[in-house]
């Protein structure tokens, strides 16, 4: 598999002979406010910009999307992707999203709302684990914070979900979304045995709430779980209320040992694995 790093949550897969582009979030650096009520909610989003040509990024096979908050899909994304391409999202609730309209503006905290008429023809959802051109896709559960966290916010964290991706010719591979660790992840692991794991590890929070995907404590915890897998660090150094950089990220693999298990790109860095 080839796995490129195109900002925040944004990846390029080609798996299996197919090319997917996940969670695209493609506006221009600045482009939106900060998300209200996180961390660093002054800074805009993106906080940095694209370095891959638009039209590299959206020449693929398929898109998946494993939520619909605005740092995982948003205007620009609608507007550059076409419109027949096939579109896998998490449940029947965001592909109502997708398909209604693609033009989408961002509404309070980490919500978006959609206006104008264009839409997606072909969105499927990741319910009943589909199969595209001989790829499987297999929707496994995360979740966007502690209980705590959930209990108190679920209106504005919501459902999210991960994947494991397999293919005959290919390395088992789980993307865990925008998930901390959790019981979730840790039976995930344990039931799949993935050879590639993908986490979001940018450390974003919500203060008095904590963190919301995961932190350098987290990934630690992943590569115990799963020592023989190859660990790539996503979601980082993009968005407001991140709060672990790529730089700490490294810093803190170095000091545990583990920087021979961790992968950490940067935004245009591809890794084949």
């Amino acid at each position: 598999m080839r796995i490129r790093q195109i900002r925040n949550a944004t990846v390029s897969l080609e798996f299996g002979g197919i090319r997917f582009l996940i969670d695209p979030w493609l506006a221009e650096k600045d482009a939106y406010p900060g998300f209200a009520g996180t961390a660093n909610d002054h800074l805009r989003n993106p906080t940095a910009a694209l370095v891959v040509p638009m039209s590299e990024i959206v020449d693929v096979d398929a898109v998946i999307l494993t939520h619909a908050h605005p740092d995982h899909w948003d205007h620009a994304a609608a507007e550059a992707i076409r419109p027949d391409i096939p579109f896998f999202t998490q449940h029947f609730g965001d592909k109502a999203l997708v398909s209604d309209a693609r033009s989408i503006v961002l509404d309070n905290g980490l919500h978006v709302r959609q206006v104008d008429g264009k839409t997606f023809t072909d969105v499927r959802v990741l319910t009943g684990n589909p199969e595209f051109m001989g790829v499987k896709l297999k929707k496994v559960p995360g979740q966007h914070g502690s209980d705590v966290a959930i209990q108190n916010a679920y209106d504005l964290l919501q459902e999210v979900c991960g994947l494991v991706i397999s293919h005959p010719d290919e390395k088992t591979l789980y993307l865990a979304g925008d998930t901390i660790w959790n019981e979730y992840v840790e039976a995930n692991i344990a039931e799949y045995r993935p050879d590639v794991i993908i986490v979001n590890a940018g450390d974003a929070q919500i203060p008095g709430l904590g963190h919301i995907i995961m932190n350098c404590d987290d990934v630690a915890r992943v590569c115990e779980a799963a020592p023989n897998a190859t660990i790539i660090a996503s979601h980082m150094d993009a968005v407001n209320h991140g709060m672990t950089s790529r730089s700490q990220l490294r810093d803190y693999l170095q000091k545990a040992g583990l920087s021979h298990r961790v992968l950490v790109p940067e935004d245009g860095e591809s890794l084949t694995v």
